[in-house]
């Protein structure tokens, strides 16, 4: 038996399944495919193509009950490294990076990192921004639950998108990255002051709006610094919270005066990023 479909409702199929294919295609061409290993998946996000300025992202997946760092580890870790150099017109890759948890390593110290699902914002500057932009990624992590397991991984993708369908994760992870700030302002959640308490000691006083839970983590002017982490002090003066930590794990010849520290203060809701010298 022969069934004869009207014209105008076989037309409608047709568009609806080529819709259908286009945003198949476009939700495609703005993530790249996972790349798995045993305990994690990381892969790339593209945003909108507008101007020389995009916004992408590095996504990672991890197993429940493993880590992954920050950039800078803790007592224990590895961070992660990129490297976009094999990129096609692709001037500069900035890495941003959300407030990170502190996790007990097991070992008596505290490492620095993530954990199930997260996503690093990248600002990434076209040299032409008229011509195709894509972006390749080497990636080198590290995923922990005990032990600690190496994953090297690339990745590559292109930013065709003229509106992304990754926009709104990209928009959501770059609001989880602390906001600038200057010790003394006025926040709710603040660092009052930083000073030495001797030689090798040096206190940072923060504004709390409650009792809640705060971390604090600094890091050195270069890489191969290797501070420890802030730790709460017991009784702190009337009015804020007080952290403290040794000047230790400088590289060798290092002098702590006059050095750039950067402090990360994490609350339940807000982080914020401060620079100070050290005086």
């Amino acid at each position: 038996m022969l069934t004869r479909v009207p014209l105008h409702a076989a037309i409608g199929v047709a568009t609806t399944l080529l819709a259908s294919s286009l945003a198949f295609a476009a939700r495609a061409d703005d993530a790249s495919p996972w790349q798995r290993d045993g305990h994690s998946a990381v892969r790339l996000l593209a945003g909108s193509r507008s101007g020389a300025v995009l916004l992408g992202g590095i996504a990672f997946q991890i197993q429940p009950g493993w880590k992954t760092y920050w950039r800078m580890p803790g007592d224990s870790g590895v961070p992660p490294r990129f490297d976009f150099s094999k990129s096609d017109n692709v001037e500069a890759v900035t890495v941003m990076w959300p407030a990170p948890l502190k996790f007990d390593d097991g070992a008596g110290g505290h490492s620095i990192g993530y954990h199930d699902q997260i996503v690093l914002p990248l600002r990434i500057v076209a040299k032409a921004a008229d011509k195709p932009v894509t972006l390749r990624a080497e990636i080198n992590y590290a995923v922990c639950e005990k032990l600690c397991i190496p994953v090297e991984a690339s990745a590559e993708l292109g930013f065709n998108s003229v509106a992304s369908t990754e926009d709104a994760n990209l928009r959501a992870a770059l609001d989880t990255v602390p906001k600038p700030a200057n010790i003394g302002d006025p926040n709710p959640l603040t660092i009052r002051d930083v000073k030495r308490d001797g030689p090798r000691n040096v206190v940072v006083d923060v504004v709390v709006p409650d009792s809640r839970n705060v971390n604090l983590f600094v890091e050195g002017p270069t890489l191969d610094w290797s501070l420890p982490i802030p730790a709460p002090v017991e009784h702190s003066p009337a009015g804020v919270k007080r952290f403290s930590f040794e000047l230790d794990g400088l590289p060798p010849g290092a002098k702590p005066d006059g050095a750039a520290l950067k402090f990360t203060l994490v609350g339940p809701e807000k982080s914020y990023e401060f620079n100070t010298n050290l005086e």
